[in-house]
């Protein structure tokens, strides 16, 4: 936890949450950020929104913080923050009715469920709180549903009932273990699903990764390399997490404008392909660093299994390639053929597509089946050439508006993306 007096304060632009306290060290409020220095500045820049401690914040004599890896982790920390604390400002003047709740249930195959502060209110004299096995939060202006989703691909938790006739959509995607065939026993289910989901919802998620890793291990030495490659890629999933999404609500809620045009995204990664016809055809990828080409990451593609030309097509190899360096290697690579890659390369912030929505399209469905939440935005000019228009894959408010602010950035990625394309074809022309 790091401590700031008020004066010329500088955070970390990383996720986190900030806590303010009073002159009589008593803790007043906690927030949750995208940007730690972006939001608690705001603060201090004039900026406001309606909620009760921008009244109070000459109260606040001093702020602590705590930076996260990820928004989920940041959610999750305030949360613990609230139950434990109950900061004034977090709890005066709010409606802890509209405030969620994460549920795990004591069936069989215990359940996973958000549930709201009211419902558990009208649950008292029929269903108590009893029923359920952990209960988590409470989480201010949750956003359930991409939460739920997120956790689900992080941890493959089941939605289904066991003893169907058939199994689940989620089981044919690789998101359930097998609850709905009984292929995973409720023991099992226990100490692969729940139990660390539990600890990560308990904001232990270092911990989590150490004891997932030392299953990894003990799975590759006892050769169920199946095992060892899943336990491998939830590791490497915890380890980024991609959560935009949650941004919709949970933080735009309680964020301003200022946040939205300052949300961060470090990493970008542009794609285009070149072609000559029905030969010569050749993928890019350049990666860009706080709005700075890194050429070092530059990745070039010939395309392999693609006969005749469809761009789209081209593009998708070239995404599932880039994909199979995505997950770091297990120790000892090479051994049961456990590794996907030999060499890794880390997940950007956001893919941007030298195409529309054909092409985001495309790479948006190669994501879903691998569990991948990264924004996908597309870039082309538009009619006559004059202007660039841009393609979403999700109504996103946060990177919406980050997109907005940013576009000349996104250009400068597509056009070099589109250069080292082209460079790359006529060096292949030249080698014939």
């Amino acid at each position: 936890m790091n401590i700031h007096p008020l004066e010329n304060i500088i955070l970390p632009d990383n996720p986190g949450i900030y806590l303010f306290y009073n002159s009589q060290k008593e803790l007043v409020y906690v927030g949750k950020a995208t940007s730690l220095r972006d939001r608690v500045g705001s603060y201090f820049k004039g900026a406001r929104t309606p909620r009760p401690i921008e009244a109070m914040i000459h109260e606040v004599a001093e702020i602590k913080w705590q930076a996260t890896d990820s928004a989920l982790e940041a959610i999750i920390l305030e949360a613990e923050y609230i139950k434990k604390h109950l900061p004034k400002y977090n709890v005066d003047g709010k409606d802890d009715k509209s405030w969620n709740y994460i549920v795990i249930s004591k069936d069989e195959y215990p359940r996973i469920q958000t549930i709201r502060q009211h419902d558990l209110v009208k649950e008292q004299g029929t269903r108590s709180k009893e029923q359920y096995k952990y209960m988590f939060g409470p989480y201010p202006g949750l956003n359930t549903s991409a939460t739920m989703k997120l956790l689900r691909r992080l941890f493959h938790f089941s939605t289904c009932q066991p003893d169907q006739k058939r199994p689940c959509l989620y089981y044919e995607m690789g998101e359930c273990l097998g609850v709905c065939t009984r292929e995973i026993s409720p023991r099992d289910y226990r100490a692969k699903v729940i139990r660390p989901l539990v600890t990560f919802l308990h904001g232990r998620k270092k911990q989590l990764i150490k004891q997932l890793e030392i299953s990894m291990r003990k799975a590759a030495k006892a050769e169920d390399f199946e095992e060892a490659a899943r336990l491998r890629n939830q590791i490497g999933s915890l380890q980024r997490i991609q959560d935009i999404a949650l941004l919709n609500k949970s933080f735009v809620t309680d964020s301003t404008s200022y946040d939205l045009q300052a949300t961060s995204y470090r990493r970008i990664e542009g794609y285009d392909i070149s072609n000559l016809g029905t030969t010569g055809k050749v993928g890019s990828m350049v990666v860009f660093t706080n709005g700075v080409p890194d050429k070092n990451q530059y990745r070039k593609f010939k395309i392999r299994t693609v006969e005749g030309q469809s761009d789209v097509d081209c593009l998708a190899e070239v995404i599932e390639r880039r994909l199979r360096h995505g997950i770091p290697p297990l120790v000892g690579e090479g051994k049961g053929g456990v590794s996907t890659s030999k060499e890794y390369w880390p997940l950007p912030d956001i893919f941007l597509i030298d195409g529309g929505k054909p092409q985001i399209n495309r790479v948006k469905q190669i994501f879903t089946e691998q569990g991948i939440t990264i924004p996908i935005i597309g870039i082309v000019k538009g009619p006559e050439r004059k202007r660039n228009d841009i393609f979403f894959t999700e109504k996103n408010r946060a990177l919406i508006a980050w997109a907005a602010a940013n576009q000349k950035i996104l250009i400068a990625v597509r056009d070099e993306a589109h250069r080292f394309a082209i460079t790359y074809q006529r060096k292949t022309r030249e080698l014939k």
